[in-house]
């Protein structure tokens, strides 16, 4: 516990809301905003401002097409998402000693 540092936890992750998607989105391929919606109960404008939070930060791939002349919008991690997913996780280790 001596090595922890809580400033090294990444704010952009750290979120509540972030720290959701990015868990879920670590678990699948890639997830579309309803679905991302309907895990996390958030509202469309707050899902909104978290995704593009994340997809500053490079985190986050977002994709829109059409499925049946319906707008889709989907989200994936990146490779750098992953990664820093994978650090925050070893950071949260060493926080509770392990």
């Amino acid at each position: 516990m001596a090595d922890f540092n809580s400033s090294d936890l990444d704010d952009v992750i750290h979120g509540r809301m972030r720290l959701g998607l990015m868990a879920y989105l670590a678990s699948v391929e890639a997830a579309s905003f309803g679905e991302l919606k309907e895990r996390t109960g958030a509202t469309d404008g707050n899902l909104s401002t978290h995704l593009r939070k994340l997809e500053d930060a490079g985190y986050v791939a977002i994709t829109k097409r059409f499925v049946d002349r319906k707008p889709r919008t989907d989200a994936a991690l990146t490779d750098a998402g992953r990664k820093a997913w994978i650090a925050y996780l070893d950071d949260l280790k060493k926080l509770v000693g392990e």
